[in-house]
């Protein structure tokens, strides 16, 4: 009896490590399996991720971020334009074992053009190191008329800091539109973008690579999804807004280069919405 009993108390431990860090998975998988999941703290010291990105965990708080989003280890995520790959470093080895990843990028119109090396790395990345992306994917789809996977086969769909091009590229509606029809009923939107001042239009930040709250707030939501909450996760106070270079003018890009060039890291990172939508159950 003691040794079920220890049993049990030693699972629920494992279990109450996981959930601590998302809300209620959607996938089905035994406790057992779940328990021995990997955990987001190992996942965020892997030696597969370079000091350079981990430099950048203070400004984009991926452990918070995620557990707001309620990102567990056995869900479908999709991760829209993932870039090169920071939050797939991340993402892919949490769900190996019993999640899936996909990385989901605009069609490359050449191979040499930034999606199609977009494309190019992440697939190197993830075929170069089995053992932590396990069976993650690299997917392909038209902005003009987007598609990310099969109706309703996604638990959650992640975009950071891209809805501010999608907007200046007009592609923005039909985005969410994809988004929507993606997910699951009950499913999850995060969203992370540089947040404009208070009261600003969208054409006043266009080009700034800032984007009011209201925007996007009204793109999910005329799309269909609810908003459920939002967080100051991502949020910088130090962070002025009204920069020669707009948001690219602050790290990590410095577009500025040397010009003033301990001010803006004196700043850090954007000031940045998180935002969770949900897809309605009806």
């Amino acid at each position: 009896m003691r040794n079920i009993t220890t049993l049990t108390l030693a699972l629920a431990a494992a279990l109450a490590a996981n959930f601590a860090f998302a809300d209620q998975p959607k996938a089905p998988v035994t406790p057992g399996a779940l328990a021995q999941a990997t955990s987001i703290d190992t996942v965020l010291a892997g030696d597969w991720r370079s000091d350079k990105n981990k430099a950048r965990d203070k400004y984009r708080h991926p452990k918070e971020t995620l557990a707001f989003f309620g990102v567990a280890p056995n869900q479908t995520v999709i991760e829209l334009v993932p870039g090169g790959g920071w939050y797939a470093e991340i993402l892919a080895p949490y769900l190996k074992d019993h999640g899936n990843y996909v990385g989901a990028i605009f069609k490359p119109e050449k191979e040499d053009s930034y999606n199609g090396r977009q494309k190019k790395g992440l697939a190197e990345k993830f075929a170069s190191d089995a053992l932590h992306y396990g069976k993650a994917q690299v997917v392909e789809f038209d902005g003009k008329a987007p598609v990310f996977g099969a109706p309703a086969s996604a638990d959650v769909v992640l975009t950071f800091r891209n809805v501010h091009n999608w907007t200046d590229d007009g592609n923005a509606e039909a985005m969410f539109k994809a988004m929507f029809a993606v997910l699951k009923p009950g499913g999850t939107l995060g969203v992370v973008d540089h947040r404009a001042k208070p009261g600003s239009t969208l054409a006043q930040d266009k080009d700034s690579g800032y984007l009011p709250v209201e925007v996007v707030t009204k793109l999910a939501t005329d799309a269909g999804f609810k908003l459920e909450a939002q967080s100051e996760i991502n949020a910088n106070p130090k962070d002025t807004k009204d920069y020669p270079k707009g948001v690219w003018t602050l790290p990590p890009v410095l577009a500025l280069k040397d010009v003033d060039r301990d001010k803006y890291l004196a700043i850090g990172e954007s000031d940045r919405m998180t935002l969770k939508f949900v897809k309605p159950k009806k």
